[in-house]
């Protein structure tokens, strides 16, 4: 710690900074990197708040029935992140001599979550509070390149498992509501000029930032709008958002970035296309491919209006197909149109 605390190191609550009252030493084991560790430390009453604890444990950072040492949460947090479960993390654990059931780990992953997003709240109340969001936009355009540069946000959904509500219900073969599955909203902020490739020409990108959310839409928007205020959004000369169809994501950009350029991502374009292809050929046949494919082409290479006109024309040829038929056709056709503004892929 770089506080300068005063003699009797360990007598003194961090909080409070009165000497403990009723000093005893008591033996204190904290769970390490290196196995457990017993240690004799004061152990007292703070007079401000009446509670007895271990000085020495808020020195460290220690909730007041911690036992593993920060270092040792941090480890296993963050192979908890890495393996994707619980159980798994337990079972790396065991093998670094530090046995560990998958209940305590959680444990530990939810309050480190808690402090983080303690954190990440105050970074977005600072970008966006009127009182400080001028420093957020000083330190953003000391932080910004010389030249010009353009800022690119990408956003998306995606599915992730929890436990449910009768997680570990006994016994096992008793039904119940084990999983439960959530959309994570999630975006990536980074300049245009921190691209480069690898040496067998694999693009990357050299830095880039995360903003997650799962909930409502509208606070990842909030969240995202802070982050790229600090990524440079007042200093980019270019902003572009790229991104599928989800109707949430283009509401955020209309509410938060309405000078940006949007761009559908071509994989789901394309992915669109062949859906109308297959409705008019069949799934898998030539005669699908021979139709898509220089559409697809056009599509890249500047000619959205030509296929957007197509697809417009070939609705009206299929006016008289029954409902159940056209439907499809129609939603499909309706996606375009919805992003007509968004299919400049060449420009």
């Amino acid at each position: 710690s770089s506080k300068k605390w005063p003699s009797a190191r360990g007598r003194f609550p961090p909080l409070s900074q009165q000497p403990l009252r009723n000093v005893k030493h008591r033996s204190m084991t904290i769970r390490t990197t290196v196995g457990d560790v017993v240690i004799k430390a004061p152990y007292g009453q703070d007079p401000p708040t009446g509670r007895w604890l271990f000085a020495v444990r808020e020195e460290w950072g220690l909730e007041p029935h911690q036992m593993m040492s920060p270092a040792l949460e941090d480890k296993v947090c963050f192979t908890a992140a890495m393996t994707l479960s619980y159980e798994r993390a337990a079972a790396v654990a065991a093998k670094w001599g530090t046995p560990l059931d998958d209940a305590t780990i959680h444990g530990h992953v939810q309050r480190v979550g808690e402090r983080a997003e303690a954190l990440t709240q105050q970074r977005v109340e600072r970008a966006l509070s009127p009182e400080t969001r001028g420093e957020v936009v000083r330190e953003a355009k000391t932080g910004a390149p010389a030249g010009e540069f353009s800022l690119v946000l990408m956003l998306d959904g995606w599915m992730i498992r929890e436990r449910g509500v009768d997680w570990g219900l006994k016994p096992p073969e008793t039904k119940g509501d084990r999983a439960a599955w959530h959309e994570m909203k999630s975006a990536i902020v980074f300049r245009a000029d921190q691209r480069a490739r690898t040496q067998s020409g694999r693009p990357l990108l050299l830095e880039k930032f995360y903003v997650a959310w799962r909930g409502e839409p509208e606070e990842l928007g909030r969240r995202l709008y802070a982050e790229a205020l600090r990524r440079g959004l007042n200093q980019a000369r270019r902003v572009y958002v790229v991104a599928d169809g989800g109707v949430w994501i283009w509401n955020i950009v209309a509410d938060r970035f309405g000078e940006a350029t949007g761009v559908l991502d071509f994989y789901h374009a394309s992915e669109h296309l062949w859906a109308v292809a297959q409705e008019l050929f069949g799934e898998g046949s030539a005669q699908a491919k021979a139709w898509v494919e220089p559409l697809l082409h056009q599509l890249k290479h500047g000619g959205e209006a030509g296929v957007l006109g197509q697809l417009e024309d070939l609705l009206s040829l299929c006016a008289e197909w029954d409902e159940a038929k056209r439907k499809p056709l129609e939603r499909e056709v309706s996606y375009f149109q919805n992003h007509r503004e968004h299919l400049h892929y060449e420009r």
